[in-house]
């Protein structure tokens, strides 16, 4: 006989208690943040409180996924309506009439020609997708990425990963051949890289390009570039505006296929465009989404061209993909950037945050460069005497902004960047009250570590 599992309701037991369980039965590999980790039990607009009470602003919003924010009344009552219905799940042997009206939106606003779209669970199931209509399309067993990119968890996505820290396996199904792209934002720049201009760089990394395809691989053999407009895990680093599109042409003189994966950047997060993908000017074969597409519902997708998503062999089923309560949120959330116009304020917000951090990043010995765009922007935490990367202390901006009631991310090629990326709904108040924490605890944070250079 089974006995009673201990603590199932999230009030039991203190935090460290709750704390030990989770180390006992979850992998190592997962990692949680802060040196005494919190839940999270409830939460409203741009803000959530903890298990002891504690309120913050959260700049982080679920890894990008809470796009909207907590509690969110259309969202909430688009899938209370679903539930009440009794038909939390069917598969897509069955017709869903919420994931054919998400379709519908999400092929018209791709804008990709004849566009379809297939439902998946996350972005790395999406990834997984585009890679296969890729290799099928194009009958090549070779993939281009980015270096420092991230792509997933599974064994292609990991494969095409181009971020040493998130390999979990050297092994791969498909040769990949790593370009260029945001190199001059790495903490190890390539000679030569950093200080150029962006169109000069831009016309390197395009020589590169033609190199590989010269030398490494021949492009018959290559089905598609996978990248992403900016690097999530990868520090929020950017290729220069136009790259992607100068790769572009090259790979169409190959009839070599492009993958943009938005999952993070989709959905106007960057502000200037509704995808970020859109900042180079170009229209990609397939696109993929994840992340914020149904405000922290599990969903996932691709949207390619109609030729590409018809062209797979055998049959295919979704069993939880595009499934009615996911696609009942991810229509409301779509409908609610749309109408209110989420777009123009992320870009609005950024405009407040990024040359505010900017400044007070300019005199602080412990800062490095800070970039981004709207609502997807970062930090890189230094040491002061060596301007290397410092995770310790960007390990410490994370405590020191938590302890003033702000959650940010962390991530990037030296674990030394901050990463942050609110919910879209993020109020002038609200902006302006993070950035001045931000700034707060980066003065902590520089003193801190000037004294104990001091003490040295």
């Amino acid at each position: 006989m089974f006995s009673p599992l201990p603590g199932r309701s999230r009030q039991t037991g203190s935090m460290p208690d709750l704390y030990a369980r989770h180390r006992a039965v979850i992998p190592n590999w997962v990692a949680t943040y802060y040196q005494q980790p919190i839940e999270l039990v409830s939460g409203k607009g741009c803000r959530v409180t903890d298990a002891a009470g504690r309120s913050y602003l959260d700049f982080f919003g679920g890894i990008l996924t809470n796009m909207l924010g907590y509690d969110v009344p259309e969202v909430r009552e688009a899938v209370e309506r679903q539930i009440a219905s009794g038909v939390v799940h069917t598969s897509t042997l069955y017709l869903i009439r919420s994931q054919v009206e998400l379709a519908e939106k999400v092929a018209r606003l791709s804008g990709i020609p004849d566009a379809k779209v297939f439902f998946t669970n996350s972005g790395t199931e999406a990834n997984e997708t585009a890679l296969l209509l890729a290799t099928a399309a194009r009958r090549a067993d070779q993939v281009l990425a980015l270096r420092n990119s991230y792509h997933g968890r599974s064994f292609g996505a990991v494969a095409v990963t181009g971020n040493a820290g998130w390999k979990q396996s050297s092994l791969a199904p498909f040769g990949v051949h790593y370009l260029h792209g945001t190199d001059r934002q790495l903490p190890a720049h390539r000679p030569g890289y950093l200080d150029m201009p962006d169109a000069a760089y831009i016309e390197a990394c395009v020589a590169d390009l033609r190199n590989v395809l010269a030398t490494v691989a021949r492009p018959a053999d290559i089905a598609c570039l996978i990248a992403e407009p900016i690097q999530g895990v990868g520090g929020f680093t950017m290729p220069p505006d136009g790259l992607l599109a100068a790769y572009q042409e090259v790979l169409d003189e190959h009839g070599i296929l492009f993958i943009s994966d938005e999952v993070q950047t989709g959905w106007g997060r960057t502000g200037e465009h509704f995808w970020g993908i859109g900042a180079h000017g170009v229209t990609p074969d397939a696109m993929t989404f994840a992340k914020g597409t149904a405000n922290g519902f599990a969903i996932g997708g691709v949207v390619a061209r109609g030729d590409l998503l018809d062209g797979l062999r055998g049959n295919g089923v979704s069993t939880f993909g595009g499934n009615p309560v996911s696609t009942a949120a991810a229509n409301a959330t779509l409908d609610y950037v749309l109408s209110h116009d989420l777009q123009a304020n992320a870009a609005a917000m950024g405009q407040i945050i990024i040359p505010g951090l900017r400044d007070a990043a300019a005199g602080c010995a412990v800062a490095g460069e800070v970039r981004g765009k709207g609502l997807m922007f970062a930090l890189d935490l230094v040491d002061p005497a060596t301007s290397a990367p410092s995770p310790a202390l960007a390990a410490r901006m994370l405590e020191e902004t938590k302890a003033r009631g702000l959650l940010i991310g962390k991530g990037g090629l030296g674990g030394n960047t901050l990463r942050m990326a609110p919910p879209l709904t993020l109020s002038e108040p609200e902006a302006r009250e993070g950035l001045a924490i931000l700034i707060d605890a980066l003065h902590a944070v520089s003193a801190g570590a000037a004294s104990e250079e001091a003490q040295r």
